[in-house]
């Protein structure tokens, strides 16, 4: 596949890695000089590890959602794909996108994979799996602005972070309208998903937070961690948005007053998480995810 790329776009990508591996690096070198290692390892020696195996359930049962909704803009194009082989595809997605960095993103893969295996245009498939991604960020910041009146005091912030959301929600809706009607129909049941998978990982957030024996100030760390989560969406690093999203923690716990330490070990644990789910999809790296598997026929 790569001996197909033109030797500028292969430079291209090369700045663009680099570029990204700057921003994670220095990222995490501020984060280092803002928080104390040993008393953030002591803060961790005392977690809970039923409520973090809970914790990683949770999680999973999000990725599990995710799949389904994207499978909605799938079927709007007329991707016909069993639950499983859609399973499959998500998780070898989720894999290219956190191990793989420097090679073929993990939706840039599906869409190969799709387009070859339905005939669909690139146009349309790109489309879909782009739009799944937007369904979520309108869900997230749904939920951002339910949280925004119970931590923030600013009145001027909350009516603009809503404002963003509700005028987020109407410009897509009209752009799939007007650009992408075949997507239309998915458009509120992916949305309704994509509640239901932030929903799941805030619980996901709780739950590590219950494991940490931490109380007090919960939505102040569901807040910080949903704005990681837009922030972490953005290409900007590596390792979906490694660095990025413990900056925002650390800047997040000095705006609200908690613990850095705290603040730094919540998001270090996430990030564990989302790591070990997402490994297992290198078993489909050696397995095409959309082969389906055969029918095992009964004896007569």
């Amino acid at each position: 596949m790569d001996v197909l790329v033109k030797p500028e776009s292969k430079k291209n990508k090369l700045i663009i890695l680099l570029l990204k591996i700057a921003v994670t690096v220095a990222c995490l070198w501020y984060v280092s000089c803002k928080i104390d290692f040993a008393e953030a390892g002591q803060v961790l020696k005392k977690a809970n590890w039923f409520y973090l195996l809970l914790a990683l359930l949770a999680f999973i049962f999000s990725k599990w959602i995710s799949a389904i909704r994207i499978n909605i803009y799938f079927q709007n194009i007329s991707i016909t794909l069993s639950h499983w082989q859609n399973i499959k595809l998500y998780w070898l997605g989720m894999f290219y996108n956190l191990f793989l960095p420097g090679s073929i993103t993990g939706d840039a893969y599906k869409v190969i994979l799709l387009t070859r295996k339905s005939g669909i245009p690139y146009k349309k498939t790109t489309a879909a799996v782009l739009l799944d991604r937007f369904s979520g960020l309108l869900a997230l910041g749904m939920i951002l602005g339910t949280y925004s009146f119970i931590v923030l005091t600013n009145k001027l912030h909350i009516v603009l972070i809503i404002a963003c959301a509700v005028s987020a929600i109407i410009v897509l809706y009209f752009i799939i309208k007007k650009i992408f009607p075949d997507f239309l129909p998915g458009f509120w049941p992916t949305f309704a998903w994509g509640l239901i998978v932030q929903l799941s990982l805030i619980v996901c957030v709780y739950l590590i937070l219950r494991s940490l024996k931490i109380e007090a100030r919960q939505s102040e760390y569901i807040f910080i961690f949903l704005i990681a989560a837009v922030a972490g969406v953005l290409p900007i690093t590596i390792g979906g948005g490694l660095g990025v999203r413990e900056f925002v923690f650390v800047e997040g716990a000095k705006y609200f007053g908690l613990e850095p330490n705290i603040s730094i070990v919540v998001s270090l644990l996430f990030y564990v998480i989302t790591l070990v789910v997402s490994l297992f999809g290198v078993i489909f790296v050696f397995f095409n995810p959309l082969i389906p598997v055969p029918k095992i026929r009964k004896k007569i």
